[in-house]
């Protein structure tokens, strides 16, 4: 049996142009519209090689069930949250130095010379504490609506996933500014992974680099916070993001599905 190809979209009727009335005249007149129509002119020659303005209609132009409400923007939230980290993470990186003599008195650096350092710091360091808040509402929110049911599983493992990445991330990034706080409480969470079984041992090792919690091991704390885990995260969130775009979201548990008074008839006639 052939797969039905569901078709793009149409354009809504706000974003087509407007048609022209007679005598009047059209072009560009102003700097403004010069410029206006060299982004569109830009823009539709991307897209007539690219075809991408097919694919943004059918990510963003769909259906949706009726009954939705603010709970289903938890997950957008949660991914503004990580672009929030990237962002102000990016600009921490370029003054912090992942060095055990050096990392706390650049972390001071930031926040007592940098031109806003302090305020991109906070933004960064209650960030996480965000991003872990929303995206733990963002899975209750989940299982409590049974979106984790058929055809959503694969989004439900991925979303597992993610909630793992998250917490590796707020722990990588605890230790970064290696002050007496930091230092003990990364040792702790260490040694608690050594007690897991079976990998719990070379999982402590793999987190200290080495036998001994040193200099190493913010170089690994460092490089798996900024590289490896915003990497992973980025991908399979695109990835949800599909899943989400390609399956949809399910209608609220207290919301019932109706029929039409054509459907009833002819069940009721045949």
């Amino acid at each position: 049996m052939a797969k039905l190809k569901l078709p793009v979209p149409p354009i809504p009727p706000q974003l087509k142009p407007l048609p022209k009335r007679p005598g009047k005249v059209y072009g560009p007149q102003t700097p403004l519209e010069h410029a206006g129509e060299a982004a569109a002119t830009a823009v539709g020659w991307i897209d007539e090689r690219t075809s991408l303005s097919g694919a943004a209609r059918w990510m963003m132009f769909r259906k949706v069930p009726k009954g939705t409400n603010w709970f289903y923007t938890l997950g957008s939230a949660t991914m503004f949250s990580f672009l929030s980290q990237a962002v102000t993470g990016i600009f921490l990186a370029m003054y912090y130095v992942p060095s055990s003599t050096r990392a706390y008195e650049s972390i001071r650096y930031i926040n007592n010379d940098v031109f806003l350092g302090e305020f991109v710091h906070g933004m960064h360091k209650w960030g996480s504490s965000m991003m872990v808040i929303l995206i733990f509402l963002h899975m209750g929110r989940t299982f409590f609506f049974g979106a984790y049911k058929y055809p959503r599983e694969l989004n439900w493992v991925i979303g597992v996933v993610l909630l793992i990445l998250t917490m590796t991330m707020s722990f990588t990034g605890y230790l970064l500014p290696f002050d007496q706080r930091s230092y003990w409480a990364s040792i702790v969470g260490v040694n608690i992974n050594g007690t897991g079984p079976l990998v719990g041992p070379y999982l402590s090792d793999f987190l200290r680099a080495g036998p001994n919690f040193g200099a190493t091991t913010l170089s690994r704390f460092y490089a798996i916070h900024m590289l490896l885990l915003p990497g992973a995260i980025a991908a399979l969130m695109g990835f949800h993001l599909y899943l989400v775009a390609k399956l949809g979201t399910t209608a609220p548990p207290w919301q019932r599905a109706t029929s039409s008074e054509e459907l009833r008839e002819e069940q009721v006639s045949s």
